[in-house]
């Protein structure tokens, strides 16, 4: 029978091995043919946290469309994306596979729109982030098992959540940092940019926020769209010709990053040495990077910040501060998993919110109103 220990003998010393790990918070036995980090994955997927994703939505929030990406798409096309890469590395594919599909857990309804509203409801007990929230849901809100609250994962898993809330608020990936997270963790936070990025712009000309001359004033859209027609050739049109561009966009950054973090690893003989690095070792060469800033300030610009997406999360955000107010003023109304808590009625009314899919969001609202 093939063991964990065939597989990771063909990792670079650099990947994280499960021999490595430093285990879990409520000891349990080994399984017998799964990996640690391989259980760490499957609990992920069957947790109620992560259903849920399939109704929450990213920048077009609360829309009715088949068709819009949502929490959930975003996150399994992260981790084909993340894993590509994790192979092409030689690193640990179930560990980064487990980063990947954690790494949205956190969540709220309504986007950002709605993380911005629950930390300021919240301001007095501590604000709201969604990556320490879904290592809240992950540690104490599900409750699957019997032995331990939550998840119970991996430590590892754990870090790459509580370090990605860390330095997501540096002000770039090369910040000095403590500890850097893992290479597992640094190609998913690497791919969670370079996916919503593609996929936003996907969604934004669904939604005819932006046209193709909009795009042709970006630098790396002329990248992709140069390499679309090397591959394709040049007699695409309307929804192939924006999905050969997309596809070339991603593809093209995935190239980039993969050579550009071969070079980066390797002299490196240890995960204590990416670890301890002054900066990322898993990055994007700095041309592409470069290319790469200009659009997401194009996105800010014409897109998020566009009539049709401040409307509607304006919307949202009006939904959750009445039902903030609502529960807060009736904390009755709360089922009783949420009022299991020491830490006051703010953060038991922000644990609920925060669980809801935009869709339950609204129909609470409206059924009830706010107070």
């Amino acid at each position: 029978m093939t063991t964990p220990a065939d597989f990771e003998s063909l990792l670079a010393p650099y990947a994280m091995r499960t021999q490595q790990s430093r285990g879990r918070r409520y000891r349990e036995p080994d399984h017998p043919y799964r990996p640690a980090y391989v259980r760490d994955r499957d609990r992920i997927i069957h947790s109620a946290a992560f259903r849920r994703l399939a109704y929450k939505t990213q920048v077009f929030v609360d829309q009715p469309n088949d068709h819009h990406r949502t929490r959930l798409t975003h996150t399994l096309e992260v981790v084909q994306i993340a894993r590509t890469v994790a192979r092409q590395l030689s690193l640990n594919e179930d560990l980064t596979e487990a980063v990947a599909l954690v790494h949205d857990l956190g969540h709220p309804p309504f986007g950002h729109a709605g993380e911005q509203t629950l930390h300021e409801m919240t301001a007095s007990v501590g604000g709201f982030e969604h990556n320490r929230q879904g290592r809240r849901l992950v540690e104490k809100l599900e409750s699957r098992y019997p032995h331990f609250p939550g998840l119970n994962l991996t430590c590892e898993v754990l870090d790459s959540i509580s370090l990605h809330a860390e330095q997501s608020t540096r002000l770039s990936p090369s910040s000095p940092a403590d500890r850097q997270m893992l290479a597992e963790a640094q190609v998913v936070d690497v791919v969670d940019s370079i996916a919503y990025a593609a996929h936003d712009i996907d969604d934004a000309l669904r939604h005819q926020i932006i046209t193709f001359a909009d795009l042709r004033q970006i630098e790396i859209w002329r990248w992709a769209h140069d390499r679309c027609e090397k591959t394709y050739g040049n007699d695409l049109v309307g929804k192939q010709l924006s999905r050969g561009v997309i596809r070339s966009l991603i593809d093209g950054q995935v190239g980039s990053l993969i050579e550009e973090s071969r070079q980066q690893l390797m002299n490196i003989r240890s995960v204590e040495e990416i670890c301890s690095s002054p900066r990322r070792v898993i990055s994007l060469p700095l041309p592409v990077a470069t290319m790469k800033e200009e659009l997401q300030k194009f996105l800010f610009a014409r897109v998020y910040r566009s009539d049709v997406v401040t409307r509607r999360t304006k919307e949202g955000q009006q939904i959750v501060r009445g039902l903030f107010d609502r529960f807060l003023r009736s904390p009755d109304q709360l089922p009783e998993k949420y009022l299991r808590t020491d830490e006051g009625i703010e953060r038991a009314v922000c644990d609920y919110i925060s669980s809801m899919t935009d869709r339950f969001a609204r129909r609470s609202y409206d059924e009830n109103g706010a107070v």
